[in-house]
């Protein structure tokens, strides 16, 4: 495969108050939206967009479960037709935002994202990953372009708990390094092509705009205040980890996500949290130095990060097997890595984070 490709949504807009262009863009592309927003979110903001979208010809908000399963699509979409819908509104976190994408590839209708917390790069991507009714993930569904428009509100980021912010940290700092390895090891990205040069300079900035900001940003949130660390934080966490890793690629630290599922005291982890560790893990697996290793693992420890296994309240014995195997069996990226790669490396390095952790 020699071609590469690159995809991004339509727009994107940031700041503080950005709620307030959302009935602009909504009249870009329709008249009549409909909103697929949690119950608690609708408490929170429902007045807000009633009150922005005012001059829509009508709006719908849909009763969404909190799961993102094919079921709830299916309803949704059912009563996005009813509503003659003609763009959707994914208002939320990243299931909500994933439930929204599903009624868009129902109907074919264009979309906005309004993310409520920075805690993944999901709104900027045309994934939408599903789950069974009991939490398990099910498949991932792909829209035939990104969204039309991703709008993120930083007076509303904020206000969420600072675990989300931190989370959605853990999550971008893999790109890098997931995004390097996918392409030296002629992977492919969610294109099905070579990732481009700008996707790798992409993860590279994001990367250093954390390392540089995350600390202050970090404590801005704990006060609830979106300072300019906070801008750039949220821009690394939401654009840039997103645009790396849908047209860069990715490596062991998401594949590991797979197997993070089958420990519940980790499946219970946000993703970002979990992303965290896989990326300690590759980084193991690349050789990577004392030195190198020390300084981040310093880094996760003042921002929270989980370090190892044990961070997690893991204690079962055949936990890292589990992981392992799972991740090994069923991830598709894990083999974008241009190093020597095997189960019992990928082992050893949750063995070795192990001792560290412990002292």
């Amino acid at each position: 495969m020699n071609l590469r490709a690159f995809g991004a949504p339509g727009r994107y807009i940031q700041g503080p108050g950005a709620l307030s262009e959302l009935g602009a863009l909504v009249r870009l592309f329709g008249r009549r939206p409909f909103i697929v927003a949690d119950a608690i979110v609708t408490d929170l903001l429902g007045a807000r967009l009633r009150q922005e979208l005012a001059g829509a010809e009508a709006v719908s908000f849909a009763a969404f479960s909190g799961e993102c399963t094919a079921q709830d699509i299916d309803t949704l979409a059912d009563a996005a037709r009813a509503a003659q819908a003609d763009v959707i509104v994914g208002v939320g976190g990243g299931k909500a935002i994933d439930t929204a994408k599903g009624v868009r590839m129902a109907l074919s209708a264009p979309i906005i994202i309004v993310p409520t917390i920075a805690s993944n790069d999901s709104p900027t991507s045309r994934l939408a990953v599903l789950y069974t009714p009991d939490h398990v993930l099910s498949e991932v569904r792909l829209m035939t372009a990104n969204p039309d428009a991703v709008l993120v509100d930083t007076s509303v980021i904020v206000a969420a708990p600072a675990r989300f912010f931190v989370a959605g940290i853990g999550d971008a700092l893999s790109k890098k390094f997931e995004v390097e390895q996918c392409a030296r090891a002629g992977g492919l990205n969610f294109f099905k092509a070579r990732p481009t040069d700008l996707a790798v300079t992409i993860a590279d900035a994001c990367y250093r705009a954390i390392r540089s900001d995350a600390e202050a940003a970090v404590d801005s949130v704990t006060r609830k205040t979106a300072d300019a660390p906070v801008e750039r934080v949220v821009e690394a966490t939401i654009l840039l980890s997103g645009l790396a890793f849908e047209s860069g690629g990715l490596s062991i630290a998401h594949s590991l996500t797979r197997g993070f599922s089958t420990v519940p005291e980790v499946a219970r982890a946000l993703h970002g949290e979990q992303v965290a560790l896989g990326l300690l893990v590759q980084l193991l697996a690349e050789g990577r130095d004392e030195a190198f290793m020390a300084d981040l693992l310093a880094f996760y420890g003042r921002l929270g990060l989980p370090r190892a296994l044990e961070d997690f309240g893991v204690r079962a014995p055949d936990a890292v097997e589990r992981i392992v195997s799972v991740s090994w069996d069923t991830a598709p990226y894990i083999r974008n890595f241009v190093h020597p790669l095997s189960p019992q490396v990928l082992a050893e390095g949750f063995a070795t984070l192990s001792r560290i952790a412990a002292g």
